[in-house]
């Protein structure tokens, strides 16, 4: 009995511990710096993410860096499915590591990114009615108001609701609630220019660079 929860343990901890780390590969450095684009860091707003590495004008890093992001988030949860047989709890725990792996990076002195793509790659992989919900929530948003931070925030609002409504396991719905707490702590200065009404639309153009903000 010992010895089980010993290896119960050691697993949960390697689950955590590895979507950890898997959630902190910054794609969007190593892609701009192998791109040739610079520091991402110094581009823009600063942040790691997708959306800003669209702002060096290389669209095909922006889209590696998204299916990079996203992608770490899947690994998360694929491995801890295979590890524990599917136990919802345990990949509830790994899809949380590397979102917070993700936002809280070792390699970049705990400063990531917003979280959004990270969000997405863990919920269509741990509870995709929820992730598709989601998704298509941040596609309806955007396509009406054209603010890409709006629409992250609402899908974000929205997917504890929805993994409640689709009857998914009671960690699913602990997860969706935590990673929208923490999208909307990391898009505070967004939610400031929403508030304001100078939080710029989905492919405006500006005449200058965008105020530094947390990434």
């Amino acid at each position: 009995m010992e010895d089980l929860a010993q290896t119960v343990w050691l697993t949960l901890g390697l689950i955590v511990v590895g979507g950890y780390l898997l959630g902190s590969i910054p794609f969007g450095m190593i892609a701009t710096r192998l791109g040739g684009a610079g520091d991402i860091r110094k581009i823009g707003s600063g942040n790691i993410g997708a959306t800003n590495v669209l702002r060096s004008g290389r669209k095909d890093l922006a889209a590696i860096t998204l299916i990079g992001d996203a992608g770490k988030g899947v690994v998360a949860v694929l491995l801890a499915r295979w590890l524990t047989n599917d136990n919802a709890a345990a990949v509830a725990l790994a899809g949380g590591a590397a979102f917070v792996g993700h936002l809280f990076p070792v390699w970049l002195k705990f400063n990531g990114g917003k979280g959004v793509a990270t969000f997405y790659g863990v919920l269509l992989t741990a509870a995709w009615p929820v992730g598709l919900l989601a998704a298509l929530t941040w596609l309806a948003m955007a396509a009406l108001f054209r603010i890409s931070s709006l629409a992250a925030l609402t899908a974000a609002a929205l997917a504890p609701l929805f993994a409640f409504a689709t009857d998914q396991p009671y960690p699913m719905v602990l997860l969706s609630a935590f990673m929208a707490v923490l999208i909307f702590i990391r898009h505070h200065q967004n939610i400031s220019r929403l508030l304001k009404g100078e939080e710029p639309k989905i492919g405006a153009k500006k005449d200058a660079a965008p105020p530094p903000e947390a990434p």
